[in-house]
């Protein structure tokens, strides 16, 4: 999260929407700087210039943590992006398989809902480039 753009508008950072995770308990945080990210901690939601000691940030429980399938949205233009398979897909418009992001749209509607129930609700009927109102 700490280097992810929105690669229509470059906004950062971009809120994420974690609806299944992996737990990684054998990862071992192994860098002699801490904390490991430079801009923002999107465990804790916080830009790491603005955290009273960053120090004390949880990079350990962070490493151990793999988003499986979520979504991130871009708070400034509206657009939605997929994570499968731990892997967040972050194409532009004129790239993206609109079939595809519809079925996921549809599949994780319901959780995103759940998660989150005001971003959920705005992705679903108002999400960029494609939502389920159209």
């Amino acid at each position: 999260m700490d280097v992810l753009a929105c690669p229509y508008c470059k906004t950062f950072p971009l809120t994420l929407v974690v609806l299944r995770e992996k737990g990684y308990p054998e990862r071992k945080y192994e860098w002699s700087k801490k904390p490991f990210c430079e801009e923002y901690c999107a465990l804790k939601n916080v830009f790491i210039k603005n955290y009273p000691n960053p120090q004390e940030l949880p990079c350990e429980e962070c490493i151990k943590k793999e988003v499986v399938e979520g979504v991130l949205y871009c708070p400034k233009c509206g657009r939605w992006y997929p994570i499968k398979d731990e892997i967040p897909i972050l194409l532009p418009d004129e790239l993206r398989n609109r079939e595809e992001d519809k079925a996921f749209l549809e599949k994780v509607k319901d959780d995103l809902v759940r998660v989150n129930p005001e971003l959920g609700n705005k992705i679903i009927r108002e999400g960029k480039p494609l939502n389920l109102s159209t």
